[in-house]
């Protein structure tokens, strides 16, 4: 079985009014010559940077600087990718309030498209999203440390916050992510957790670390690591893998000519008897608000980063015609 995993998926702002409300523009567009890799997967997961609705209005404009919401038509553009799930613990989501959310919600369950992260109250931001293929059964867990005032609670729309420092997570959400690793655990042959965590830019922290560690002992098989602008790199941890970040995959961002947050890849996990066997990654870079596979200096620049990145995390990386692959365990 193969999961093809991207960074933020971003459709709000310039490719809501450039792309996404423009029929003129096919929805299979932003995915560029990335999507033919994305369809050979069995399975396809994007962490949705946006909430994706008509309604609501901006969520304390004074205090936060960037909103991002998506016209409906969005789930086109979700489906001609078949997107099987979005993960929504992040700090987008709730930018035009539970109205909207709860309107994403229902139209991506219409869509036929899982979610994981977010919900009507704090049960359904805890669900895991579960995945069906002929290689088995596969959950997935979202959770983020951004915006605690979206919490979602018992009787409150929210999303799936956790707090921790560098000892792991603090309690009470210890305890309530380890109910939802074996929730997901009893259903589900593999588990990943999605974690949109800490500052957008940087290598991971001593906290962050200790996260992704502490959420592999609580039974998860894979952690997938965003918010960082960048893809991190990847650390092997007791026979399991941590992609600490998997950067940015389609937005209006303005690029920072050092840290290049245009250029990422596209993450495909090769699972073998129930477990990650190993990771590819195929360079991609974003461009007028779409996303296509990276080229010449582009793809020099990503393997360079990236291979020190995973060394710094004593990760040894191939690369071969640009395409990267780490073998776990």
């Amino acid at each position: 079985m193969q999961l093809a995993l991207t960074g933020d998926v971003m459709l709000g702002r310039a490719v809501d009014q450039e792309i996404i409300r423009k029929i003129s523009v096919r929805p299979e567009a932003v995915w560029g010559d990335v999507l033919p890799i994305l369809l050979a997967a069995e399975l396809r997961l994007v962490n949705l940077e946006c909430v994706i609705s008509a309604r609501g209005r901006e969520w304390r404009p004074q205090l936060k600087a960037f909103h991002f919401r998506a016209h409906p038509r969005a789930i086109e553009f979700l489906k001609a990718a078949r997107i099987d799930a979005v993960t929504l613990a992040n700090n987008h989501v709730l930018d035009y309030g539970t109205e909207a959310l709860l309107d994403c919600l229902g139209l991506l369950d219409q869509a036929g498209i899982k979610h994981a992260g977010a919900g009507r109250n704090l049960a359904a931001a805890m669900e895991p999203a579960f995945l069906q293929v002929a290689g088995g059964g596969v959950a997935v867990l979202a959770l983020t440390d951004n915006e605690p005032e979206w919490e979602a609670a018992p009787t409150r729309p929210g999303v799936l916050y956790v707090a921790y420092d560098r000892r792991g997570l603090k309690e009470p959400y210890r305890t309530r992510v380890a109910d939802a690793i074996k929730q997901a655990r009893s259903q589900a042959g593999l588990v990943l957790v999605s974690a949109h965590v800490g500052p957008n830019w940087g290598s991971p922290s001593a906290e962050i670390q200790a996260l992704a560690h502490e959420l592999l002992d609580l039974g998860t098989d894979f952690y997938w690591g965003h918010s960082n602008h960048t893809p991190q790199g990847i650390e092997l941890y007791r026979g399991k893998a941590i992609l600490y970040s998997s950067g940015d995959f389609i937005d209006d961002y303005m690029v920072d000519e050092d840290e290049r947050n245009d250029l990422s890849f596209l993450f495909v996990l090769g699972v073998e008897r129930g477990r990650v066997a190993h990771i590819r990654f195929h360079p991609v870079r974003i461009e007028n608000c779409r996303v296509r596979l990276a080229r010449d200096q582009d793809v020099l620049f990503l393997q360079k980063t990236m291979q020190a990145k995973c060394a710094a995390l004593g990760t040894p990386t191939a690369f071969r015609d640009g395409i990267g692959t780490v073998t776990v365990g």
